[in-house]
């Protein structure tokens, strides 16, 4: 249920919970006082999950250091140079 806040006429503000299709106080439920429903700024955006992936990014902007688009050319693998052939299967 939304958590609406409320204006008395001396000034005050406080909240008061209600469901959403219930009708705005006319009245302090303490104070009995004259009462407006106030606009405010509501809750933050709540991030639930765990994290933020390349695809959310719809620019196609990845972060420093994860462009997949370049060759590794480390050469921290230590394999012997590829030949031209093509990779043919073992013979039986």
């Amino acid at each position: 249920m939304p958590t609406y806040e409320y204006k008395r006429e001396d000034g005050t503000v406080f909240e008061f919970i209600q469901g959403m299709n219930d009708k705005p106080l006319t009245t302090c439920p303490d104070t009995g006082q004259p009462v407006k429903r106030i606009i405010s700024g509501g809750g933050g955006v709540v991030y639930k999950g765990t994290g933020w992936y390349v695809t959310d990014y719809k620019n196609g902007s990845r972060p420093a250091g994860k462009d997949d688009s370049k060759p590794d050319t480390s050469g921290s693998t230590g394999s012997a140079a590829k030949s031209d052939k093509p990779d043919t299967p073992p013979a039986e």
